[in-house]
């Protein structure tokens, strides 16, 4: 770290972390509390990125988060902005807008060509040849836009969050601190926002302002009724004071009685020849470097300025060991205050009257190597003109209010004369402006202008009966000039940085009727960059006003609409429109290599990288192991109710088509439930747990709707019974397989012998000293135990397994190969091999139905619909052994001739059986074993085999 000062009081570094980081394949080093752009400043790097439209080399300009030029990527995430975001060990970065890298940008021949390139021009070209267009199309998207996506990132959370408060203070310098104190000493509950990392705005950069002689920091920070969220920036301000907070994790929607806008001013450029050059930058960004960052911009400054700031910033050079060259005041009598003085006791030249016409470039033009001043008339540069050699130049002329979030709020701002800057008509109810964005400059008239701010929203929040002070009104002299453009004819004179736009371009875009500031936008682009116009818009408002010979305020501003700052996508996004939920194993599935599908609301994993190298493969492996050794699904996500109360056993009889009244505790019993038309709605299994009690499972994707629906029914009929939907409650794996009695008796006392605990019973016991229920199933056609137990003991009980089963083969298998294995058993899936219309009889269910059951839902209807002859029937189908053909996929069509017969509702290309083979719905006519189907697929046919189910151990034998 080269240009790092020595340690300073207030500095936002901690020397003592030091960080490894690495840029375009240079390893480098900062500090904790760096950003990007103060730690590649550390390091002596002057070109931190490209412009985007013609890749001229670009260094740090404002360290506010304004830099359109220092956007960045790591690999995962893109346009980072290098002002603004923190720097963290290990991060490799690189500039993007590059085509090789940021020294040598093969793009930069571009600005050779940028007489071809006019305003406008991308409206013109392009369109003759038409048959080129493709080409010139192709070309463009390749070469325009800032980063790229890369779709390989892992999906992050980005939750949402929600706040109210009286009173939200927007920024956090003096004024923004003393509003803050004053409404929440008025009895407001306040919300201070600030999107830096500490509080303190200009107290903490300005030297000659920064010593916080109130406490004001220690003092918000301490009270009570104040909470405090820095590295937080206001997104967007919406009706009836709806405001979205964004910071490194979350978006915040916040409802705020009554808001503060301590917003501040940013400072602005100067139009001149190269005066993008590295090494130009604006005063207060040299100023935060020096006093935040410890870092020394340049070691020969000249400083142009045209206001206090100007002399106050020079002073904070000086101070820091930095040799001030000379100070160029744009004003004929330069300063007046005490600080003229200050810097004369200095040693620093003063030209008042003039201003830098150019900046001229060292060999290579990637530094600063001198800047020509000239005196000037009250309209253009003269001709007498002075080399300074100098490799830095800060520029204070002026600011602009930071409006674009009190517009959103709806207040109106006209431009005030004494100050040269626009400043806000009246408020609407419920906001308050404070500070410089007020057009106050002075630092005691901006405490006290936040003071009668933060009285005001109390007071608007219906807080307090207080006093309001009077409005503090901006006095002279101004901070900004009026007109700080000195036009270079044989150079580029940028005005907006984003955009590459010079001056040329506005006059251009003028002479061709875009004489409207939303038309001249729009047709420029200006504004619509990265920084949204930050820097640019009120120089574009001056140029458009002056060529047009009209006032300012006929001239008007563009719309200020949300963002006010970039917005991460994920941020806007939050939680997903499809749910995300985990089981309490998935980071273990993670972990050994799981594909995951949403299965549901749930994220389930598919298969497993590791037991092959393809999908279809992996599926097959996994489906073997269970058929010859073992496997362990995670089946978590498997829907949970707990059904207790006097009245269970008469919801339960009432929901399902079986018989449930005589069930034995500890048995379970497969069941069937129906809608009031007699459609398969859901199926599960019922384990009897005492008298009263019942535990039920439910499918995946069903279970929410499910339980709902017996919630409903249940008050209905006013019974006496709970439902308590427990999915999230309980962790569940399925260990199935020839070894997985022997495996699972590893971890538990209970007798796991056929004799002892048969098919279809439940028992409760411990599993790896966790309390858990085993069930025993067979979904998978082979010996089976669903363990359950609670979430938070998942992961364990799920480890041990793998572990105790490693010497035996076991293998995790994933959704695929179970919804394989079932195929193969006969086993249909609800919603799947079902569909809305679905009845028991055509779905091979009629054997569900209790004996002389009176009333179930659905009974009725069910009673008409077995009366009438099938439509269609559930069946398997096959292909031959070692069929190579083409193989159906799920909902291609059954056909006859031209006649749908029915369709394809589970589908295996490859199974344990070594065919294809699936089911599906036909036509009772088709249903017959042995018939042969036609069934359609794009283009062609493909014959197969309608067969019994199940395709595999039809004499139940392997779940012994």
């Amino acid at each position: 770290m080269i240009r790092r000062l020595p340690s300073q009081p207030g500095e936002w570094i901690d020397r003592g972390r030091e960080i490894a980081f690495e840029f375009e394949g240079r390893l480098l080093t900062g500090a904790h509390g760096d950003t990007i752009n103060s730690a590649l400043c550390a390091n002596g790097v002057r070109v931190i990125g490209r412009s985007f439209k013609y890749h001229r080399p670009r260094g740090v300009y404002s360290m506010a988060g304004h830099d359109a030029a220092g956007l960045f990527t790591d690999g995962e995430r893109t346009n980072m902005r290098g002002d603004a975001v923190a720097l963290v060990d290990g991060m490799c970065l690189r500039a993007v807008n590059t085509f090789g890298n940021v020294e040598r940008d093969r793009m930069s021949i571009t600005g050779r060509f940028a007489k071809l390139m006019p305003v406008g021009f991308y409206y013109k070209a392009f369109f003759r040849p038409r048959w080129m267009f493709p080409w010139f199309e192709s070309l463009i998207r390749r070469i325009a836009g800032q980063g790229a996506i890369n779709s390989a990132f892992p999906a992050t959370k980005s939750p949402k969050d929600y706040a109210w408060c009286d009173v939200l203070v927007v920024g956090g310098g003096p004024s923004g601190l003393s509003a803050a104190l004053a409404a929440a000493d008025a009895g407001a509950g306040v919300l201070l926002v600030d999107e830096n990392a500490r509080l303190g705005g200009s107290l903490a950069w300005g030297a000659t302002v920064r010593k916080d002689d109130e406490g004001l920091v220690d003092r918000v920070h301490a009270h009570d009724s104040i909470e405090v969220r820095c590295g937080t920036s206001v997104a967007g301000v919406y009706t009836d004071h709806w405001v979205a907070l964004v910071d490194a994790d979350r978006l915040t929607k916040l409802r705020a009685k009554a808001i503060v806008f301590a917003t501040g001013a940013i400072e602005q450029p100067a139009v001149f020849q190269n005066n993008d050059l590295p090494g130009v930058m604006l005063a207060s960004a040299a100023q935060r470097l020096v006093r935040l960052y410890s870092v020394k911009p340049f070691d020969r400054v000249v400083t142009l300025t045209a206001n206090s700031d100007g002399y106050r910033a020079a002073l904070d050079y000086h101070s820091a060991g930095i040799e001030v060259v000379c100070l160029v005041d744009l004003r004929p009598d330069g300063e007046t205050s005490p600080l003229r003085d200050a810097v004369a006791a200095a040693g620093i030249e003063v030209h008042s009257g003039c201003a830098v016409v150019e900046a001229v470039p060292e060999a290579g033009g990637k530094a600063l190597a001198a800047v020509i001043v000239s005196p000037v008339d009250a309209n253009s540069a003269s001709t007498q003109k002075q080399r300074i050699v100098c490799d830095g130049l800060a520029v204070a002329v002026g600011w602009m209010p930071n409006l674009s979030l009190p517009c959103q709020a709806g207040v109106p701002f006209v431009y005030d004369r004494r100050v040269e800057q626009l400043v806000p008509g009246d408020t609407p109810p419920g906001i308050a402006l404070a500070g410089r964005v007020n057009g106050v400059f002075d630092l005691d008239q901006r405490k006290e202008d936040g003071a009668r701010a933060g009285l005001h929203a109390a007071a608007a929040a219906g807080i307090g009966e207080h006093l309001v002070p009077e409005l503090v009104r901006p006095t002279g002299p101004a901070s900004s000039h009026p007109y700080p453009f000195f036009e270079h004819a044989g150079g580029k004179n940028f005005v907006d940085f984003d955009e590459d736009l010079h001056l040329a371009d506005f006059r251009n875009a003028h002479s061709e009727g875009f004489d409207s500031i939303e038309l001249m936008k729009r047709y420029s682009t200006v504004g619509m960059g990265p920084s949204q116009g930050k820097l640019a818009n009120m120089n574009s408002v001056r140029i458009v006003t002056t060529l047009n010979g009209d006032a300012i305020d006929n001239t008007g501003m563009t719309t200020a609409r949300p963002f006010y700052q970039p917005v991460p996508i994920g941020h806007l996004a939050g939680r997903r429109f499809h749910p995300m939920r985990h089981t309490p194993m998935h980071d273990w599935h993670t972990d050994h290599g799981a594909t995951f599908v949403h299965a549901g609301s749930w994220y389930r994993a598919e298969y497993y990288h590791p037991h092959a190298e393809s999908r279809a493969e992996a599926i097959l492996v996994e489906a073997r192991a269970v058929r010859e050794s073992c496997g362990l699904i995670d089946i978590s996500t498997l829907g949970k109710l707990r059904i207790s109360g006097p009245d269970a056993v008469t919801l339960l009889e009432r929901t399902y088509t079986g018989c449930f009244s005589k069930l034995a505790v500890g048995q379970q019993r497969y069941a069937v439930a129906l809608d009031e038309s007699g459609v398969v709605i859901e199926d599960g299994l019922v384990v009897r747990l005492a008298d009263d009690a019942f535990y039920v499972t439910a499918t995946s994707s069903g279970v929410d709707a499910f339980c709902r629906n017996m919630q409903r029914w249940a008050m209905i009929w006013d019974l006496d019974v709970i439902v308590v939907n427990a999915t999230g409650h309980f962790a569940a794996m399925n260990i199935a397989g020839p070894s997985s009695r022997e495996i699972l008796s590893r971890l538990t006392d209970v007798d796991l012998s056929g004799d002892a605990f048969p098919y279809m019973r439940a028992v409760e016991g411990e599993v790896a000293g966790v309390g858990a229920m085993l069930l025993r199933v067979g979904f998978v056609g082979e010996v089976g135990f669903e363990v359950h137990v609670p979430a938070s003991q998942g992961m364990h009980v799920w480890t041990s397994l793998i572990e105790a089963g490693a010497s035996s083969g076991l293998l995790p298998f994933g959704l695929e190969a179970q919804r394989l294995l079932r195929l193969e058993k006969g086993h249909l899936i609800i919603s799947q091999d079902t569909d809305a219309l679905s009845n028991l009889m055509e779905a091979g269910l009629g054997w569900t139905i209790g004996r002389d059951k009176p009333f179930f839902i659905g009974r009725r209807s069910t009673d008409i619909l077995r009366k009438r002859p099938l439509e269609r029937k559930l069946v398997g189908l096959r292909w031959p052994d070692g069929y190579t053909g083409n193989v159906p996929k799920e909902c291609h069509l059954v056909v006859d001739g031209d006649k749908i017969v029915g369709r394809i509702t589970s589908i295996a290309e490859r199974s344990t059986l070594g065919y294809p083979l699936g089911m599906a719905v036909v036509h009772p006519d088709y249903a017959k074993p042995g018939t042969e189907v036609t069934v359609r697929l794009d283009g062609d046919y493909v014959d197969g085999s309608v067969v019994a189910l199940p395709h595999y151990d039809v004499g139940n034998t392997r779940q012994d």
